[in-house]
């Protein structure tokens, strides 16, 4: 690495009223000291033996069967071509998968409609020893649900409430929770919109309804400031990733997750079998 960024600190959202649009620059690399994207394939491959390392430690804890064991939850959400699919593919890439538990939330089931709207979400939590992606949470019903109208205002009032307290739960059962939005511009985002119109390759990635988004994104900024106002706890706060530059965000989240992995001192868990013995058993397997 170049450089010790601490964007546990730098990318933190203070506590207070947030204006996504007023106080976050979608555009900036922020803790990046590299020479911009010239450098960013060495930097994130340069975070690769760390991480690999602290996941592994973690997997491993996982399955001593204490239920002390902690996990971590990386929430992904952004406007529809923010890159959460590019975080996936490159970040989190890094690691090992079967450490790695991924829910894709899109729209309810009527299975999932017959439930609180948090139903679904407890029930991907990650296991103890896993980290657990989110793509899209518990927070498109307070996003999607503002925006397009879905549920009443005083039932968007209570999710607010309902989420924090879901939230601290989980914290209190010691998963580790890491949200991310996945900021990118108006103009950005036009710019992927067309990209993917422009290529047959990316056909498959569009869908007429993210124009319909895209049109009201001034509306999402609006409830995003209100989501990231109204749920960012200590325990479990919110980061924004400026992600007009695909190269830094994919940098970013990676790096993001080694910190939080390194918070945890983890250490490798001890033999529960007698060492010396198993070793003269191992030795005296045929060589050939």
């Amino acid at each position: 690495m170049l450089h010790s960024p601490n964007l546990l600190e730098k990318l933190r959202v203070p506590m207070g009223v947030v204006d996504v649009l007023a106080d976050f620059d979608p555009g900036a690399t922020t803790g990046y000291a590299g020479d911009g994207k010239k450098d960013a394939d060495e930097e994130t491959a340069a975070l690769n033996p760390a991480l690999s390392d602290l996941q592994e430690r973690l997997y491993a804890a996982g399955t001593t069967g204490d239920p002390h064991t902690p996990a971590v939850l990386l929430i992904l959400q952004g406007l529809d071509t923010a890159g959460k699919g590019g975080v996936i593919r490159h970040a989190i890439g890094l690691v090992d998968p079967q450490g790695i538990t991924l829910s894709a939330f899109k729209a309810p089931t009527q299975e999932e409609l017959a439930h609180d709207f948090l139903w679904r979400i407890e029930k991907r939590l990650p296991a103890p020893g896993k980290i657990g992606i989110f793509d899209r949470s518990q927070y498109e019903d307070v996003l999607i649900g503002r925006v397009e109208h879905l549920a009443p205002a005083e039932e968007i009032e209570r999710r607010y409430a309902a989420i924090n307290e879901f939230e601290a739960r989980a914290t209190e059962h010691g998963i580790h929770i890491l949200k991310c939005f996945l900021h990118i511009s108006k103009a950005e985002q036009r710019g992927r919109l067309l990209a993917r119109l422009n290529n047959p390759e990316k056909y498959y990635k569009y869908n007429p309804s993210d124009v319909n988004t895209a049109q009201k994104y001034d509306a999402y900024m609006e409830a995003y400031s209100v989501a990231l106002t109204r749920c960012n706890s200590e325990a479990a706060p919110w980061y924004v990733i400026p992600s007009d530059r695909k190269w830094y965000r994919n940098w970013a989240v990676a790096e993001l997750l080694t910190e939080k992995l390194r918070e945890l001192n983890l250490e490798w868990p001890a033999a529960d079998f007698d060492i010396a013995a198993e070793t003269q058993r191992a030795l005296a397997l045929p060589e050939k």
